[in-house]
């Protein structure tokens, strides 16, 4: 190489900017960048909805198995009533757009139709555990899953990536293992004269808590948590009330009402309560799907407490489902997924009655945000224009 060509070369090397020297991450930090506080936040979330759901599962054993207490439908019109009590009469202090009446005078058909499916999910799961095995109500309240993805996928507008069918697919793997490990062990409960009718119940009910969190996601996000929980009180406890007086009142007056059966009814009060008033705030912080997947882990952790509790056997497979499906929720909410907005979205929930102006499709459309299982920011990568 000649002097005046090893100066030039140089002088370019000298004068490039530092930002446009870019070195690859490495394994480390790609291992960091997943695994973070804000993960580790949300998987502990999570986990404590499916400890609430724990807690609701062994409270409605206690009563239907040692004491003989039938009576679901009551169970859920008990946590309906502590909802209207606390939330309805919350928006009806209110004033302005947010007050109960002004609410009800624009989506009160909206909210009775929810109402009403969230009533009968929890009723035909609950019923399904009369008919089949608790084995095929633990698969197939899994249906869930899928009605969620596909809700979100068309009514939401959520675009997933190839990650979060690896997490879910893992996830469900986990449930695989759990269910391998009933049959191992031999736990069996549950069995009645027509399987068929409560598998038919599960799915049934799966499908309706798909439509209710997939319309719970949207409101939460979209208006108000608070409303959500005031209008599920007002039609919940109006319509499961109902339902009570016509299906359930014999059962009632069977009931050998003592203290405990008392702090029984009060325990499953409580946590559903908990339960309801805590997953829409980790719903607006994650999804429906990801809530969901967390509570898969729910059925271990019954089973934990039925070691000691009810003398269940014990499968080191139990473990590994576990570790499976925390691996799933970790795959699932490493990666973003992202919505494709369109401003004409959904305005016909939030302003019912109103006519709809249609807004031109000239020009760029409004940034796309995307809906993480950790946050929501602004996605970097051009909106989808949806027709």
């Amino acid at each position: 190489m000649i002097p005046s060509q090893q100066n030039h070369v140089v002088t370019t090397i000298d004068t490039m900017p530092p930002e446009s020297i870019t070195t690859s991450p490495t394994l480390v930090q790609r291992i960091r960048k997943v695994i973070s506080r804000e993960l580790a936040v949300t998987l502990a979330l999570g986990q404590v909805l499916s400890l609430l759901l724990c807690g609701i599962g062994l409270t409605s054993k206690y009563l239907a198995v040692d004491y003989q207490a039938n009576t679901p439908v009551f169970q859920s019109f008990l946590n309906y009533i502590l909802l209207f009590l606390v939330y309805t009469t919350t928006l009806a202090v209110r004033q302005g757009e947010e007050n109960l009446l002004a609410i009800l005078k624009r989506r009160w058909w909206k909210y009775m139709i929810l109402g009403l499916i969230d009533i009968e999910a929890n009723y035909l799961v609950i019923k399904a555990y009369q008919y089949t095995t608790l084995t095929s109500v633990q698969l197939l309240d899994c249906f869930t899953i899928p009605v969620v993805l596909l809700l979100s996928w068309f009514f939401l507008l959520v675009r997933y990536k190839a990650v979060h069918f690896v997490g879910v697919g893992v996830c469900l793997l986990g449930i695989g293992c759990m269910v391998g490990a009933d049959v191992l062990v031999g736990r069996q409960q549950g069995l009645g004269d027509h399987k068929l009718l409560g598998d038919l119940l599960v799915l049934g009910g799966a499908t309706l808590y798909g439509i209710s969190n997939v319309c719970e996601e949207f409101i939460v996000k979209n208006l108000s948590r608070v409303e959500f929980l005031g209008m599920m009180g007002l039609f919940g406890s109006f319509f499961s009330g109902i339902q009570l007086a016509i299906m359930e009142h014999k059962e009632l007056l069977k009931v050998h009402w003592d203290w405990q059966i008392g702090l029984l009814y009060i325990g499953f009060s409580a946590c559903m309560f908990g339960l309801y008033s805590f997953m829409p705030v980790v719903i607006k912080r994650t999804s429906a799907t990801s809530v969901n997947l967390s509570l898969l882990t729910s059925d271990l952790y019954s089973l934990f407490c039925g070691l000691f509790l009810f003398q269940y056997k014990f499968s080191g497979l139990y473990l590994l489902s576990l570790v499976i499906i925390l691996l799933g929720l970790v795959l699932y909410t490493s990666s973003s997924t992202y919505v494709a907005q369109d401003p004409r979205v959904y305005k016909q929930f939030r302003n019912a009655g109103q006519p709809i102006t249609d807004t031109p499709t000239l020009g760029a459309l409004e940034p796309s945000v995307t809906y993480t299982s950790l946050r929501q920011d602004i996605e970097e990568e051009p909106g989808i224009r949806v027709a």
